[in-house]
């Protein structure tokens, strides 16, 4: 009996499993290109489940294709859903292969709108941080004059300073014990030690300050005692030691409107030897009787005197009266430019850096303050300039009588390129690799970019000498002169790394200097020089010194008459597109055009 019901059951289940299909082909079908495939890949799936509630078997064939919405399914799309959702899945019936059951059930995500992140570990850290006693520390962004120490309430104030020279005056206020650093010692030529009992100025005297312009330091306890102790034990004011600073503060990086005292024209001074400004007569006189000085050129913020043996640059700042119809420099400039000089100076001896030296840049012999109108042999060499030679300047007794100026005493360096005659290829040849190997020089020992160095900024003479050297780097080399003897001059725009700070000129603030005429080899030049900086003129682009050196190959080739022959221009045109791939003028020294002019020296 339950034999044959279990006979007819499975035959009755068998015959209603045949009409489904049979029913099935009946139905009409639409598949696509891509529904074919998937229903021959799982045609073999098409088995009956037992159904836990009804007890009845259950076959799923009534599939859907994907191809019904008409759209393919990309390949990267399909491998980036590969092993996660069957690609057969749709709104009716959702496909997807047998997985292994999971052994633990991963938490659902958190709505995005919920999501929440806790800082509460970061903020620990910082405060943690902040607990600690700094010696140096980052200015308050509230207050950017004020610096603390820890957790005390009171603080003391200095003025704005690079953020260099900042840290290094804070350390010294809280450790006496230190000297300056050598370069500031070099510049400033101070002791590396506080041997004596008084920092000194270039000219061995102290300067002398209000307290308002070098506030003191506010110590308690035990700190203020030791602090004061230093003080005691030293004989060293904070004035002085805050005033020996600011001789490095830059123009660029100085901000008067912060609130501060300090003054720019009092640490000219001091770097130029002085307490109060000087007259002219007294400068001149130690070089030559003022009825034999003489004028010799003049530029727009300037004009250039005879003085014996020496050039005396003479430079208006800080009035109010137009010169050449220009707005005058500032002491802030002037001071950079001083600085700048003295530290050039160094590689003449080889001070700073005994593995770089030259002697191609100008040297400065002297560097004074001046008050008061022009003198009266200054004003008769003025006008004996100005009837020879037609003056573009303003005539210097408009001046008042409280006008300031910088004098620059300076060796003789010749005649600037403009007006010099050269005689032949050799000596053209000579005036490239004498200035390639200067910034070359320069570059390795100071990150030294001159950035104007136009042919009014080159000088030129002749001498007896056929050799001159070099050392780059270590290696002494002596470069053939050819006679010719190279002097660059004029460092206003330069920017340099004296080690302990950087000079430059912020360019962008003089957008007039890039608008000059299309064309122009020298306004091309210092658009060119933008590109490279894109602007930021602080940070260091040897680039802008092989833009020069370009520069000066347009001039030879377009400006310059001497002898030549097509081969010699030939070789001028092929060194012109060499220098567009060189980064520095460290590399350019190596260009084969100046190769035969190089020799080796084991001095």
């Amino acid at each position: 009996m339950n034999a044959g019901a279990a006979g007819r059951s499975s035959a009755d289940l068998w015959s209603e499993i045949v009409a489904g299909d049979e029913e099935q082909e009946r139905l009409p079908q639409q598949p696509g290109p891509g529904g074919q495939a998937i229903y021959r890949r799982r045609k073999q799936e098409k088995v009956g489940k037992q159904n836990a509630a009804t007890g009845k078997s259950v076959v799923h064939v009534a599939r859907v294709s994907l191809a019904a919405n008409g759209k393919r399914v990309s390949w990267n799309r399909s491998l980036s859903t590969r092993g996660r959702t069957s690609i057969a899945a749709t709104a009716c019936v959702h496909h997807r292969p047998e997985q292994k059951h999971a052994r633990r059930k991963a938490k659902p995500p958190l709505p995005k709108a919920k999501v929440m992140h806790s800082f509460e570990k970061e903020r620990s850290y910082f405060q943690e941080v902040d607990a600690f006693e700094l010696l140096e520390e980052s200015p308050s962004p509230k207050k950017s004059g004020t610096w603390v120490v820890g957790n005390q309430t009171d603080s003391f104030v200095i003025p704005h300073l690079s953020s260099r020279l900042e840290k290094w005056l804070i350390s010294k206020k809280l450790n006496h014990g230190c000297g300056p650093s050598s370069t500031l010692s070099k510049i400033l030529e101070t002791p590396a030690m506080f041997s004596g009992a008084k920092l000194e100025t270039p000219s061995g005297s102290l300067l002398q300050n209000n307290s308002s312009m070098c506030p003191s330091l506010i110590c308690k306890n035990d700190l203020e005692r030791h602090v004061h102790s230093q003080l005691i034990k030293l004989e060293l004011k904070d004035e002085d030691l805050e005033e020996a600073v600011r001789k490095l503060s830059l123009a660029s990086t100085c901000d008067t409107s912060d609130g501060d005292n300090w003054n720019p024209f009092t640490a000219l001074l001091a770097v130029c030897g002085q307490t109060a400004p000087s007259n002219f007569v007294d400068v001149f006189s130690k070089f030559c009787a003022p009825s034999d000085i003489i004028k010799i050129g003049e530029g727009t913020f300037g004009e250039a005197f005879k003085a014996g043996n020496y050039v005396c640059k003479v430079v208006p700042i800080d009035g109010d009266l137009r010169v050449n119809g220009e707005v005058q420099k500032r002491s802030e400039e002037l001071l950079e430019e001083a600085v700048l000089s003295q530290t050039l100076n160094r590689l003449r001896e080889g001070k700073d850096d005994a593995c770089n030296a030259c002697t191609t840049f100008i040297q400065t012999i002297d560097l004074k303050v001046c008050q008061g109108t022009y003198d009266v042999e200054l004003i008769r060499a003025w006008e004996d300039w100005d009837e020879k030679n037609g003056s573009e300047n303003d005539h210097p007794k408009e001046f008042p009588e409280k006008q300031c100026y910088v004098v620059f005493v300076l060796e003789h360096g010749g005649k600037d390129l403009e007006s010099f005659v050269l005689l032949n290829f050799d000596e053209a040849r000579s005036l490239l690799v004498q200035v390639t190997a200067a910034l070359a020089v320069a570059e390795a020992a100071y990150e030294f970019e001159h950035r104007d160095l136009h042919w009014g900024n080159i000088l030129l003479s002749r001498n007896d000498s056929r050799m001159l050297n070099f050392m780059l780097e270590g290696k002494h080399v002596n470069v053939k002169t050819f006679g010719l003897c190279i002097s660059i001059i004029d460092f206003t725009l330069s920017r340099i790394n004296t080690g302990q700070d950087i000079l430059f000129l912020d360019l962008s603030s003089d957008p007039y200097l890039f608008k000059g005429p299309k064309g122009d080899k020298q306004s091309e030049t210092y658009r060119k020089m933008k590109e490279v900086t894109e602007d930021y003129w602080e940070g260091s682009f040897p680039k802008t010194n092989v833009l020069w050196l370009v520069y000066l190959v347009d001039i030879l080739l377009l400006k310059k008459s001497f002898e030549r022959s097509s081969k010699d221009e030939r070789e001028l045109r092929s060194l012109k597109k060499r220098l567009d791939k060189y980064g520095s003028t460290k590399e350019a020294i190596f260009d084969p055009f100046f190769a035969d002019l190089l020799v080796d020296s084991a001095v």
